[in-house]
């Protein structure tokens, strides 16, 4: 197989086979979103998906890969020392093996994001968000884009990344329907991976403080937010065409994420994590945010 090829079949293959002998845990994550696993399943099988990653990934290998290591340094023991011991610790939350991380030169930009392949995946933190975060908000940021490489999500998120952006419209008649595909799933597991940055942090209010800097950029205007006041805006989410906005993104409007992130973080699960008893079944928790994001 050369350096631009990408087998998609081999793909699915390994991704149901945990006895493939790789390092890396190959299932899922116990706490991860049921909706999230049902809409990953059905891309499996759809053609302009197949069609789409496999053009995504040549895509990656021959020219994203280089442009995006190239301007950015590899966290390691050496270099960056606290941060690597950051992702160390998610990792082995996780129990995932240890993920490349790089930094990449942007003061402006609040964002990470994970690319690649299962084999040869990377996340990539911003350096704005590293000087702006504390630990704990950095270890669910962390935390979230590992959740990716758990959750076998890296190929598709790749996929909906660089068809956001624009770049895979060689495949005309497959792009429209593989990015709602995409996109349809993007959501649902973007919930999964919120739920792993808690698990790697272990602080609710970290988490929520860092999701709302990330969708604000801004320290001071973060300071000034009222989250319960903010999080009723949901009810007016529900009417008006910002629905079909969403219904073509990549993840749910942040009140939305936010309050499923809250419910999980009151599941019998979380609580059970935290040494704590009650809390409700994570069926249950799952069916109730699956209410909570849907768009339409």
């Amino acid at each position: 197989m050369s350096a631009h090829d990408f087998d998609f079949l081999e793909y699915i293959n390994r991704r149901k086979a945990p006895e493939s002998g790789r390092e890396e845990k190959t299932g899922f994550g116990e706490y991860a979103f049921a909706g999230d696993l049902r809409v990953l399943r059905r891309l499996d099988s759809a053609r302009p998906v197949r069609l789409v990653v496999e053009a995504t990934v040549r895509f990656w290998k021959a020219i994203q890969k280089s442009e995006l290591l190239g301007s950015s340094v590899k966290v390691s023991r050496r270099q960056f020392p606290q941060l690597h011991n950051l992702v160390v610790d998610c990792a082995k939350t996780l129990d995932i093996a240890l993920p490349n991380v790089y930094v990449s030169q942007n003061l402006t930009s609040l964002n990470a994001g994970t690319y690649g392949t299962d084999d040869e995946a990377f996340i990539v933190l911003n350096s704005a968000l590293v000087d702006r975060f504390d630990d704990d908000e950095l270890k669910f940021v962390i935390g979230h884009e590992c959740g990716h490489i758990q959750n076998n999500h890296v190929v598709y998120r790749t996929a909906a990344q660089f068809l956001a952006q624009g770049v895979i419209t060689f495949i005309k008649w497959a792009v429209v329907p593989a990015r709602v595909a995409l996109n349809s799933w993007s959501r649902r597991g973007e919930i999964t991976c919120d739920r792993a940055g808690l698990i790697c942090c272990g602080d609710e209010e970290a988490a929520l403080r860092a999701m709302m800097k990330l969708a604000l950029g801004s320290k001071k205007l973060f300071e000034e937010v009222d989250l319960e006041e903010y999080i009723s805006q949901l009810d007016d989410l529900k009417e008006g065409v910002g629905r079909f906005q969403e219904y073509l993104a990549s993840h749910p409007y942040l009140p939305k994420r936010i309050k499923a992130l809250q419910m999980f973080a009151e599941s019998s699960y979380y609580r059970e994590l935290l040494g704590e008893t009650g809390g409700d079944p994570l069926d249950e928790v799952d069916r109730a945010v699956e209410k909570v994001i849907q768009v339409m």
